[in-house]
Order: structure tokens, then C-alpha cells, then sequence
């Protein structure tokens, strides 16, 4: 029987079977301001309830940013700050700071995180890194090798791991497909604007050892209760992806590029 972990959202539980499986790396996808960063505090909150020891990794945001959002949907992360809960900061960049990373580098990250969990104590454990497209902002055609690492070591230390990444047609070869050639599951975030209002979905593209839904979720965003889902659309999951014969084109010149810079 497969160990699952709540994603904090009893209702896209129900969409995997009742969970992520323990362990797993997962991918979350999506363009700036489709809901990546509350769906990831939304895991981190029931971990926290659960009495998880939980490290979120923020490259994008301070650590004041991430608890003040906790805060908006009545998670109160302070109090299990050193405790239960880490959150290294990769962005202020204080020195004096134990968990501020000064340098961001792949191994800087895991190094940092294996520090933090070995604070926290042993045991299965969740891991945010929101995001990890900042790994290779300036490497886009490493994003596949510098996610296996990612993986690869993390593993060993028994988390369950998020890893956002932003996404954009223009770009899904660098932000994209490097990550979910390595990711166990991905969830893929959308926006659009649809009679002059903003509206935001999700779909699961892929959850390995789960029988998955693969429908299209309309999706909100709730002050005090955070990510609920509104409703099933009719619309098929091809509208949501690319074709499969431009993401192999896609995939394919990531790996040349790859073996050019080697």
C-alpha cells in the first residue's frame, strides 16, 4: 500500500487517490500569479498540524513574505519557526542569517536543507523550494540535470518535495520540461482572462502509482481558507498541454543544447 501526504486540500486529495505518495518530487507549473506558492503553504501548514518537520526554500520572496501570506489564510507559521518549521531565505541574502543562502547553487541549497533537517530531527519530513527555476535562471538547458541532482540527493533524507517552476509557452523549455522530465508527479497551473475576469485552473498531468484525475479544476484563491476547488471543466486536458510532437521537438533541443555545453 502506497504512504500518502496530505496536500492540505481535502478536495484535490480526493483527486490522487488521498495524497502525494511519500516521497515523491513534485513539479508545480505555472505562469506568475496561478496560486504555485499557496498551493505549497497549504502543505506545509497540514505537515505542520501534522507534526511534519517542514523546510521551505523561498528564492523569489523574503521569509517575512512567505509568513505574512501564511498568516492571510490563518496558518501562524511563527510559532513553529525552529521548531517543526525552517524557511531558508535565498533572496535578502544576510549573512548573519544561519538560514539565508548568501550564494544560490544547487549544492549551497541541499546543503543548507540537509543543515535544517538535521535540526529538526530524522523522520519523513516536506520540502518546498519555491522556486527552483532560480537554480537555472541564467542555465536554462542544465534545468534537467540540476533537478535529478536536486532529487537524487534530497531523497536520501526521506522528503516529500515541491518544486515550483514558472512556465510560459516561450519559455517552457527552460523552466518546464527540464524539472518534469524528472518529477514523480506535475501539476500543472494556469491563468486567463475569460469576460474581463481573471480566473485560474489546475490539472494533474501526472502522479506516478496513483490512478489520478485528469480533468481540468477551476480554481480560487480564499482570504482565511486559501486554494478551493470550484468546479470540473468541460473542456479537454490537450487544451491545457502542448501537442506531444512539440514538447518531444522541445525536449530534444534541450539535449543538444546539453551536450553542447558540456
Amino acid at each position: 500500500m502506497v504512504s500518502r501526504l496530505s496536500t492540505g486540500i481535502l478536495d484535490f486529495d480526493k483527486l490522487i487517490q488521498g495524497g502525494i505518495p511519500q516521497g515523491f518530487f513534485i513539479a508545480l507549473t505555472g505562469e506568475p500569479g496561478t496560486g504555485k506558492t499557496i498551493f505549497s503553504l497549504h502543505f506545509i501548514a497540514k505537515g505542520l498540524r501534522d507534526g511534519d518537520p517542514c523546510i521551505y526554500v523561498t528564492t523569489e520572496e523574503s521569509r517575512d513574505s512567505i509568513i505574512r501570506q501564511a498568516k492571510q489564510f490563518n496558518w501562524d507559521f511563527e510559532e513553529y519557526i525552529e521548531k517543526k518549521l525552517i524557511i531558508i531565505d535565498a533572496l535578502m541574502k544576510e549573512k548573519e542569517d544561519q538560514w539565508s543562502l548568501v550564494n544560490l547553487t544547487p549544492e549551497e541549497l541541499v546543503n543548507k536543507v540537509i543543515e535544517a533537517k538535521q535540526k529538526l530531527g530524522y523522520g519523513k519530513a516536506r520540502l518546498v523550494i519555491d522556486s527552483v527555476s532560480a537554480l537555472f535562471l541564467d542555465k536554462p538547458a542544465m534545468a534537467r540535470k540540476i533537478s535529478y541532482y536536486l532529487k537524487r540527493v534530497l531523497n536520501k533524507w526521506n522528503f516529500t518535495i515541491y518544486a515550483t517552476s514558472q512556465y510560459a509557452i516561450t519559455t517552457s523549455q527552460a523552466f518546464g520540461f527540464g524539472v518534469e522530465h524528472v518529477a514523480d508527479g506535475i501539476i500543472r497551473f494556469r491563468r486567463m482572462i475569460r469576460n474581463g475576469e481573471l480566473h485560474r485552473y489546475i490539472l494533474i498531468e501526472k502522479m506516478r502509482q496513483t490512478d489520478h484525475d485528469k480533468h481540468v479544476w477551476e480554481i480560487d484563491i480564499v482570504n482565511g481558507k486559501g486554494i478551493v476547488l470550484k468546479g470540473r471543466l468541460e473542456e479537454r486536458r490537450e487544451d491545457y498541454t502542448l501537442p506531444e510532437k512539440v514538447k518531444r521537438k522541445i525536449i530534444e533541443s534541450g539535449k543538444k543544447t546539453e551536450e553542447e555545453l558540456k
